[in-house]
């Protein structure tokens, strides 16, 4: 660590990740006038949905504070932007064009989060109002509490490409990141607050079961299955070029979690306002979605799991292309050693794919219920950390330390030139 700050360079970019992080925290505490966040704040242990919200915003959420939308809409917006840039050619043609290309996708990412972040403001106020969790606004007001909160949003973007450019790793992903560990703090104070003689047993056990559960993550979260190609040379000394095609067991991270969580929200989201309605058909339709998609239920965490292995095994296939990747191989002179080219070629490699995606789901869908297991085992004293928050502290510590990794030995590199 101390020769981590001794290099200049680093230590600059260390000094303007800890003022950035900083800064996000105190925007994270600026409320909006006018609300009660005290209401909000029990609202949200109730909610899945908003506390998901909550969960990228830093607290931002139960505070109702100028960032409540968090870098929602930028998460949502980049998923939609990722999704047209596999199914339009020209967008496809676009992400190939290297930096520039990505810099135009980033654009139009940033442009797409902005009517993003106008829907969603409008959402959560409706969806709030309508339950009595906040006051009806008028016109003039709701109009400037929308555009608090989408300016709030473009902020948050605007600092964590700053962050990108002179910090430590990915701005987006390390914004996320403290989003996720500034909930630590207080739940674990809750749990220790809870604990008595009689359960450091079970403290012990479940502090012992979540390193291994990191461990887990870590493992399949860096996995990959090497693919191997060999491609043939002309000549008088003709020679054999072997090269790999890695195929990640966990592809597509955690967007099909955040899709899944999505869908398997919506059922009681929509309880809410149908229970405040007052009609007694719709009330007890309204309890029956509220109570059948409670969070703890069995129905909620199955289905949440059957949609997040669903999800994996959509985004993957649209991600990785096996005939595509066939025919790329195949024009370049290569081919699988025991393999044909062209059609048998891209049927080994769904088969491949099929297989590593399917562990690679069973496993992401069992990291997503995880709470599900700890609060069933546990109890109250469990340590409430979801599989999106795991697998994004996982993903931006990796990548973080690699970003370290490659200052140190540039700088090494350049010390030794010169």
């Amino acid at each position: 660590m101390l020769k981590i700050l001794k290099l200049p360079e680093l230590r600059k970019k260390i000094l303007f990740t800890l003022f950035i992080i900083a800064l996000f925290r105190l925007l994270a505490h600026v409320p909006v006038p006018g609300v009660d966040s005290s209401s909000i704040k029990s609202y949200l242990e109730q909610s899945v949905f908003f506390g998901f919200f909550d969960l990228f915003s830093g607290g931002g959420f139960q505070n109702f504070s100028i960032v409540t939308l968090g870098l929602g809409p930028y998460i949502n917006a980049s998923i939609i932007i990722q999704l047209l840039t596999m199914l339009i050619p020209s967008l496809e043609e676009m992400a190939k064009e290297g930096e520039y290309g990505q810099e135009k996708i980033n654009m139009y990412t940033k442009l797409l989060s902005v009517p993003m972040a106008f829907v969603q403001s409008y959402g959560i106020y409706f969806l709030l109002s309508r339950q009595t969790i906040i006051n009806t606004l008028h016109s003039f007001d709701l109009i400037i509490l929308i555009l608090t909160f989408t300016a709030g949003t473009m902020l948050l973007v605007w600092l964590g490409d700053l962050l990108t450019e002179h910090g430590i790793g990915n701005g987006i992903s390390m914004l996320i990141f403290v989003s996720i560990i500034s909930r630590l703090p207080s739940g674990i104070l809750n749990v220790l607050a809870g604990i008595s003689s009689s359960s450091y047993l079970n403290m012990l056990i479940m502090l012992v079961l979540m390193l291994l559960i990191i461990v887990a993550v870590v493992l399949v979260n860096e996995g990959t299955r090497n693919v191997l190609i060999e491609y043939g040379r002309r000549g008088e000394r003709s020679q054999k070029v072997t090269n790999y095609l890695p195929i990640k067991i966990n592809q597509a991270g955690v967007i099909p979690i955040i899709f899944a969580v999505s869908l398997v929200s919506i059922p009681r989201m929509i309880g809410g306002p149908l229970v405040a309605s007052g009609k007694e058909s719709l009330v007890g339709l309204g309890n029956f979605l509220i109570n059948t998609f409670e969070s703890t239920s069995l129905t909620y965490n199955l289905i949440y799991f059957l949609l997040v292995v669903g999800f994996t095994f959509v985004y993957t296939f649209i991600q990785f292309n096996p005939d595509k990747i066939a025919d790329d191989i195949k024009k370049r002179g290569g081919f699988i050693p025991g393999v044909r080219p062209g059609t048998s070629t891209s049927q080994y490699l769904k088969r491949i794919v099929s297989r590593i995606t399917l562990a690679g789901s069973l496993f992401l869908g069992l990291v997503a219920i995880l709470p599900y297991f700890m609060h069933f085992i546990f109890g109250s004293q469990a340590i409430d950390i979801g599989g999106t928050s795991l697998l994004i502290v996982v993903s931006v510590v990796l990548e973080t330390v690699r970003q370290v990794e490659s200052v140190t030995v540039t700088r090494s590199y350049e010390k030794f030139l010169g």
